[in-house]
């Protein structure tokens, strides 16, 4: 299988994209993930055909896209980013002296968004095994490039989050995902309740480290793509009070380029444990 993959990831990355999008379209013919992608992108205003169609298509190329990103030589996917928005902002950053807490919601091509910053500073990000061994060997080959370092998420995990912070270095952190029971509280996020970890608020709580939002985006017809990295307003340290204001700086650069969000992804499922907030706790 990975001769294959091998010889796949060779492929020009137009042509990677234009397979990508057949693939994704081919998954509208699974009815429940048709149904859930429709959902999501309905309750945050994106009805239609149109934007279904698209968001399916981003969705497949996001899929293949994974292949050369983790087969090709670095120097090689690092040529792929064709711009970058916001450094400036990073370098304000790391002159606090305190740490970067980089936030990558699950927007355009995340994996090239981690590559590319490991490519300029030590960043240390958490991953989750996936359950074959030839996938996770080609995955980690994959990741740990430049300056990064993958670490499973257990209680070492987040002390090695500590550590790079503490060193003024980066730690990667995905904010909308749902969370374990215990790890997170409920938030909303295009208006919908949905139980989000709160990893974010306690790293900052304990460093006091700058965060960031930042998300690689796919340019059309395969060109490339283009990095944003984007500040977040002065967060207080409730976090209840702080989320809004950092889910607010998520929906608006999703809302940049909406149809490569993952809209597949099941945010909004409930754990077993929690339950969300009560009608009279929502807030307008």
């Amino acid at each position: 299988m990975l001769f294959f993959l091998r010889l796949f990831a060779r492929l020009p990355l137009p042509l990677v994209h234009l397979l990508g999008a057949g693939v994704g379209l081919l998954g509208l013919l699974r009815a429940r993930h048709r149904q859930i992608v429709k959902e999501h992108l309905h309750a945050a205003g994106y009805g239609g055909a149109g934007m279904l169609l698209a968001a399916s298509a981003e969705l497949g190329k996001g899929l293949l896209e994974l292949v050369p990103v983790w087969l090709r030589p670095y120097d090689q996917i690092l040529g792929w980013v064709r711009e970058v928005r916001g450094w400036e902002h990073m370098e304000t950053a790391l002159a606090r002296g305190k740490g970067v807490i980089v936030l990558g919601p699950h927007l355009g091509c995340l994996e090239l968004a981690g590559l590319y910053l490991a490519s300029r500073l030590p960043i240390t990000a958490l991953y989750r095994r996936p359950r074959q061994e030839w996938v996770h060997d080609m995955m980690q080959n994959g990741r740990n490039r430049g300056q990064a370092h993958m670490v499973e998420p257990d209680l070492r995990g987040v002390r090695a989050l500590l550590t790079a912070l503490k060193r003024n270095q980066a730690a990667w952190v995905l904010p909308d995902q749902t969370a374990n029971s215990g790890e997170g509280q409920w938030m909303r996020l295009f208006g919908r309740w949905a139980y989000m970890p709160t990893l974010l608020y306690r790293l900052q709580s304990s460093t006091a480290a700058t965060p960031l939002v930042f998300a690689c985006e796919r340019l059309s017809w395969g060109r490339g793509y283009r990095l944003w990295i984007e500040p977040l307003p002065e967060l207080p340290p409730d976090p209840a009070l702080a989320a809004p204001l950092v889910n607010g700086c998520i929906e608006g650069l999703i809302r940049r380029f909406p149809a490569q969000y993952l809209w597949s992804y099941r945010l909004y499922r409930r754990p077993h444990i929690d339950m969300p907030p009560t009608p009279d706790e929502v807030q307008p």
